[in-house]
């Protein structure tokens, strides 16, 4: 690892991720592990440590920094939670998360991601389970899961999803209303999920969680 690359990963969580209210120091020691720049064409090298998304491949992107961890943060992710890491791509927040959990169940639908993931990945096997299969389905044969979090904005309550909670479980996602866009924090207790926002932040759609249109006269 360069020199410069690790100067960018620690100016990352000081300009991005401290700046915006992540107190959780376990989150800073989280992302301070992880290479980012393993999990970026190497194309996109340069942005690695930026503070927007980054393409992964068409259509597909790494959350931003800010994002991801306040997301982590709004979860309140727990050591001994098993975790559903919901369009993985190519395994960096599973990676990031795999520093905070129990466990991690890394879903992805492409193929070519999933492959990309599980090389990505390999050194935390055991941990880190990569697995293909729909993204608005979920994982439900790993579940119930203490902690999901997708990776990116949806238009509609992801009730499949939200079904994989165990008891006590939280969900994180961004759920988007034209170009605005706020992460949402979705909890189960007494058997019944309930909500609330969390923090406002504008992310790439997440391929496979379309609204259905309904009939139009």
């Amino acid at each position: 690892m360069s020199e410069a690359m690790r100067a960018a990963r620690a100016n990352m969580i000081d300009a991005q991720v401290r700046s915006a209210d992540v107190t959780d120091p376990r989150i800073h020691a989280a992302l301070a592990a992880v290479a980012r720049e393993r999990f970026v064409p190497s194309a996109k090298q340069a942005l690695a440590y930026a503070d927007v998304p980054v393409e992964i491949a068409p259509g597909r992107y790494l959350l931003d920094p800010r994002s991801l961890a306040k997301a982590l943060q709004l979860a309140g992710v727990g050591a001994g939670d098993r975790a559903l890491d919901v369009g993985c791509g190519t395994g960096y927040s599973s990676a990031v998360l795999g520093g905070l959990v129990k466990s991690v169940v890394a879903l992805e639908q492409d193929a070519d991601l999933v492959r990309v993931a599980s090389q990505t990945l390999e050194q935390a096997s055991g941990k880190i389970d990569v697995t293909q299969g729909s993204l608005i389905d979920g994982f439900k044969m790993g579940g119930p899961y203490d902690v999901i979090l997708v990776n990116g904005s949806i238009e509609a309550r992801p009730d499949a999803l939200l079904d994989q909670l165990a008891e006590g479980g939280r969900l994180v996602c961004f759920m988007s209303s034209g170009p605005q866009g706020r992460a949402m924090l979705f909890v189960r207790e007494h058997g019944q999920v309930g909500s609330r926002p969390g923090f406002d932040a504008t992310v790439p759609a997440l391929a496979g969680f379309k609204k259905a249109m309904g009939f139009i006269f």
